[in-house]
C-alpha cells in the first residue's frame, strides 16, 4: 500500500516555493496587519450623567433598587464560617471584621462588591437566582 496523495513527479517543497517566488525576488515579509472594523462602544449616558441630571423616572428607579439592597441581611465576618471562604465576585478572600451581604440564596459576597453588582444585575453571580423575586416573596408572607 502507498501513499496516494505523494505524486511522483514533484516533491512538496517544491510546490511551496512555487508560489512564493516575487518578481524582485526580495523576501515577502509578514502578511499586512489584520484591518477590521470594531464598533466602537458608547456608555450609556445613565453613567457618565451626575445624579441631578438625571430623570426623575431613572431617579426612582435607583431608589428602588437601592432599597431592596438595603433589606438585603449583612453581617461581619468572624471566621467561623467553614462554607464562606471568599467573595466570588473579587476573589478576595473574607478577612475577619469584614463586611459581608447574604443573599437569599444563601451565597455570601463582600458588602460592597454584592452592592455593585446588584445595582447593575438582580441576579446572584454564583448561581443566577433573582434576588427581586426572593425578596419579594418574603414581603408576600408577611
Amino acid at each position: 500500500m502507498g501513499n496516494c496523495l505523494k505524486s511522483s513527479n514533484a516533491d512538496d517543497m517544491s510546490l511551496l516555493r512555487e508560489n512564493d517566488s516575487r518578481s524582485d525576488g526580495s523576501d515577502p515579509g509578514p502578511p499586512p496587519p489584520y484591518q477590521e472594523s470594531v464598533p466602537v462602544y458608547y456608555p450609556s449616558p445613565n453613567v457618565s450623567r451626575p445624579a441631578n441630571m438625571l430623570t426623575e423616572e431613572e431617579q426612582i428607579k435607583i431608589a428602588q433598587r437601592l432599597g431592596l439592597i438595603n433589606h438585603l441581611p449583612t453581617g461581619v465576618y468572624d471566621g467561623i464560617s467553614k462554607k464562606a471562604k471568599e467573595c466570588a465576585i473579587c476573589m478576595g478572600e473574607f478577612i475577619l471584621g469584614d463586611m459581608l451581604r447574604f443573599l437569599p440564596c444563601m451565597h455570601t459576597y463582600h458588602r460592597e462588591c454584592i452592592d455593585d453588582w446588584l445595582m447593575r444585575s438582580f441576579t446572584c453571580p454564583s448561581c443566577m437566582e433573582p434576588v427581586d423575586a426572593a425578596l419579594l416573596t418574603t414581603y408576600e408572607t408577611s
